[in-house]
């Protein structure tokens, strides 16, 4: 086959309009399991405070005799506990030129802009809250950082060889050490449950990374599952385990480290914000439009005690 003579093509020709669809396609992940759990609360300074308490354990040969002079125990005082409220920022830059022309897929650049920095800091709270590191007090060179949850987490835990616990107190400047890396088993996912149920704690949910999400589908006790689903469909996921102790939600979590295993009870840990999110208007010093996405937060958890960790976990 031949072209026709003398014929114009679309190659040749320049009043074409381009064909550029009206939208702007985005997988990254947006979903932030932890923080999107737990509450929010404020502070009112940068470092930030709680106290934390426990009963004495209960005795079976509290029998005393009648008449007897009533000897009065000491009290304990409770503990201070305190983290470090972290900045955090996102920024935003547009011509004034490119606010104005005519964009494909959203009517304000700087809008567009803005909306896509804040679901970058969403992601940058939940890596935050579940890094392994210690706070930082911060000085006029040295920019403030809270504590993590891996170093927070102390008494119901399960880890490897090499590897060191957290540190329920305030002020811990490090993080957890790690230690030699063994696969998740549901012994270890038990054997943690079991021990915050010991102390007192209720966790519902486990977070874990994609890899032990698959191991956790894969316990035996999924063998023994049954479930009506339709002729067409395979169930090969774990959503929930019931344990001796309750039912805990196993939910993928993209941000927190592939390492670690969390059993958290979400209502014994919040958000604490000296500063929620805002939008502030930069000095305009060009023909742009600059903004900051700032705030000003740090983690909270009420009593470590409630929560559990499996560290030191396989990845691959």
């Amino acid at each position: 086959m031949a072209l026709a003579t003398n014929a114009l093509t679309s190659y040749s020709a320049v009043g074409n309009r381009e064909d550029l669809q009206d939208t702007i396609y985005s997988i990254a992940p947006t979903d932030t399991p932890i923080m999107s759990s737990i509450g929010q609360t404020s502070a009112a300074a940068t470092t930030h405070e709680w106290q934390t308490d426990s009963l004495a354990a209960a005795a079976s040969n509290n029998a005393q005799l009648e008449g007897d002079e009533i000897s009065v125990a000491a009290s304990s005082a409770t503990s201070r506990i305190t983290n470090i409220c972290q900045i955090m920022n996102k920024t935003v830059t547009v011509t004034g030129s490119q606010e104005a022309v005519n964009s494909a897929g959203r009517a304000s650049e700087l809008a567009y802009q803005l909306a896509k920095r804040s679901k970058e800091l969403k992601r940058d709270i939940e890596a935050t809250i579940t890094a392994n590191q210690g706070q930082t007090a911060g000085n006029a060179t040295t920019a403030r950082k809270m504590r993590g949850l891996p170093s927070w987490l102390a008494t119901n835990v399960s880890l490897s060889s090499g590897s060191t616990n957290g540190v329920n107190a305030s002020a811990i400047t490090a993080g957890r050490t790690d230690g030699t890396q063994r696969a998740l088993t549901e012994a270890i996912l038990k054997d943690v449950i079991k021990q915050a149920w010991d102390e007192g704690g209720e966790p519902t949910v486990v977070t874990v990374g994609s890899f032990n999400k698959g191991v956790i589908s894969g316990f035996t006790g999924r063998s023994q599952a049954r479930q009506n689903i339709a002729a067409d469909s395979i169930q090969a996921a774990a959503a929930l385990y019931i344990g001796d102790f309750g039912t805990y939600t196993i939910t993928p979590n993209r941000f927190q480290r592939a390492r670690d295993a969390f059993v958290l009870d979400p209502s014994m840990a919040s958000l604490a914000y000296l500063r929620p999110v805002q939008t502030i208007e930069l000095a305009k010093t060009a023909d742009a439009e600059k903004r900051a996405l700032i705030t000003e937060l740090t983690l909270v958890i009420n009593n470590e005690a409630a929560h559990g960790g499996a560290f030191d976990l396989s990845t691959s």
